[in-house]
C-alpha cells in the first residue's frame, strides 16, 4: 500500500512522492527476521572473539618461560578489561 506524502514529508524524504506502508503483521515479521539476523551475527562475532582470545593466550603460554608469571601475563593481556 502506498500513501501520498505532504510537501514537507516529500522535502524531508528527498522528493519521494509516496511511501510504502506495511501492516502490523508485515512489520512484526520483518522485525523478527531482523532480530534473528542480528542475533546470528552477534553469536558468530562472539565465537570469533573467543577463538582469537584463546589463540593469543596460547601464544603467551608458548612464549612464557616462567609458569608462575603466566597467569598474570594472561590477565594483563588486555589491561583495560581489568578495570
Amino acid at each position: 500500500m502506498t500513501k501520498e506524502l505532504s510537501p514537507l514529508a516529500k522535502q524531508l524524504l528527498g522528493g519521494a512522492g509516496t511511501i510504502d506502508l506495511f501492516t502490523q503483521s508485515e512489520f512484526d515479521e520483518a522485525l523478527a527476521l531482523a532480530r534473528a539476523e542480528i542475533m546470528t551475527v552477534a553469536i558468530e562475532t562472539t565465537k570469533r572473539a573467543i577463538l582469537i582470545e584463546r589463540e593469543e593466550c596460547a601464544k603467551l603460554d608458548d612464549e612464557c618461560t616462567d609458569i608462575e608469571k603466566l597467569g598474570e601475563a594472561i590477565r594483563n593481556r588486555i589491561p583495560s578489561q581489568r578495570q
